[in-house]
């Protein structure tokens, strides 16, 4: 069996709300943008760009109506979406070579129907994508199947697990296309402020000149790894664990075109086909550092704590609740809720198809979240007080109830009450404060 490790971070988010997320920009940018930019008389014009140098200082000057940094799947999403919109975009991206990364290889199907939306649904054919239609679940010798609720859509729309390289470049190559998108390989190093707008970007071209590029807007997508971000907000970062990827060639899974989730101790592991031979396993591994190739912790870690448990499964990190019920707890009431929410979405029905609607993308509603989740915990403490309740199982229950608003309400906090709940009162652009005399 050929195995290929990759390490990434479990920064690793799901396409599908990438591509959702993508989407509401597009929305938003449509009514930042004049009506007429980048239009005459319905026909799209082509980037023209102008390199002007006085005294050493290089200048890219440009038509174009929007610079987007980074062609990742947001960035492409974006310049196609504008650019056959009739705008003229221009797209620096620090390498435009195929990635080779862990992220992103897992498309749920509300991303599928952003797709749709965005014209870009062919960019998962032609790359062995795989269909998926769901999930199955693995803990302790039992497992059990979660299905997509589907019925509703056209038969194309499902999941697709793929390459996200592959994915990546169909998109870039579709943006490409257009007359008035123009990409470029480039590092942009910072943004052009003036008087608390931003004007451009500075970046260094693949041939290492320094150059400035300017725009009325600049959008920054460039990915978890962004060196802009620190100048444009404060995120809280908290790196729980890391993700170990490999690759199993020619292997099968017991539930094909299902994503397979181990509930294992002491964090989930996950199996998907990204190809007709290859199924991509991750192993979460807690902590900040990853055990080292070099001296064989990372093959005796995998050896030894990993491979010993049920043989399949899991998906791109069951975002942040999920992921701390399912980590085994020495803490009797997180245990008590980790069964709760196995039993919950064995049971079928509105039981399994509302959780699966959320991790799918297809129902957007966070209070859907809040109430499933506190209905996992109102079950496992209705299993603890029948048929008799003891003082005991009562104070398990409290603690069970306790340790789910622990879990739920950090994470809401953390993604803001009015994004999460009232996403419409969020301002769609960002503008630094005003300083006096400042001239960048």
């Amino acid at each position: 069996m050929a195995d290929q490790f990759v390490i990434g971070s479990v920064f690793a988010s799901v396409v599908g709300f990438i591509l959702i997320y993508s989407f509401f920009v597009v929305k938003s940018v449509r009514k930042v943008l004049p009506a007429d930019a980048g239009n005459s008389n319905g026909k799209s014009l082509s980037v023209t760009t102008r390199t002007i140098c006085i005294n050493g200082e290089c200048r890219s000057e440009t038509d174009a109506d929007v610079i987007i940094v980074g062609a990742g799947v947001a960035g492409a999403a974006l310049a196609h979406t504008l650019g056959k919109d009739g705008r003229r975009v221009r797209v620096i991206e620090r390498d435009l070579t195929e990635p080779d990364r862990i992220v992103g290889e897992l498309l749920q199907p509300g991303g599928y129907l952003k797709l749709m939306e965005l014209g870009l649904e062919d960019c998962v054919e032609e790359i062995d994508a795989q269909r998926v239609f769901g999930y199955a679940l693995f803990k302790d010798g039992k497992n059990t199947r979660l299905s997509y609720p589907l019925e509703k859509f056209h038969a194309d729309v499902a999941g697709r697990s793929f390459h996200n390289g592959r994915f990546i470049q169909r998109m870039r190559e579709k943006a490409s296309l257009l007359p008035n998108v123009q990409l470029q390989q480039g590092t942009v190093l910072s943004l052009l402020e003036d008087n608390g707008t931003i004007k451009g970007v500075m970046y260094k071209t693949k041939t290492g000149e320094v150059m400035k590029a300017y725009a009325p807007l600049t959008i920054v997508c460039d990915g978890c790894f962004s060196n802009l971000r620190g100048s444009l907000c404060n995120p809280q970062v908290d790196v729980p664990s890391c993700f170990v990827g490999l690759i199993l060639e020619k292997c099968q899974l017991p539930y094909e075109n299902h994503g397979h989730v181990v509930l294992a101790d002491p964090s989930p592991i996950l199996f998907y086909r990204i190809s007709s031979t290859e199924i991509r396993c991750l192993v979460d591994v807690p902590g900040q550092k990853v055990p080292s190739i070099s001296n064989g912790d990372l093959s005796k870690y995998l050896k030894t704590v990993v491979a010993p448990q049920p043989v399949a499964s899991t998906i791109n990190t069951l975002a942040g609740a999920l992921y701390k019920v399912f980590c085994a707890s020495a803490d009797e009431a997180r245990q008590e809720m980790r069964e709760a929410c196995f039993d919950y979405l064995s049971l079928g029905g509105v039981f399994s198809n509302g959780p699966v609607s959320l991790l799918s993308g297809l129902n957007p509603r966070p209070l859907s979240l809040v109430v499933h989740f506190f209905a996992v915990a109102i079950y496992g403490v209705g299993r603890l007080l029948l048929p008799f309740p003891s003082p005991k199982r009562m104070w398990m229950g409290a603690q069970l109830i306790s340790g789910a608003s622990g879990i739920i309400f950090p994470i809401i906090k953390a993604e803001g009450v009015r994004q999460m709940f009232f996403p419409a009162t969020v301002p769609a652009y960002h503008r630094a404060p005003k300083t006096t005399g400042s001239n960048h």
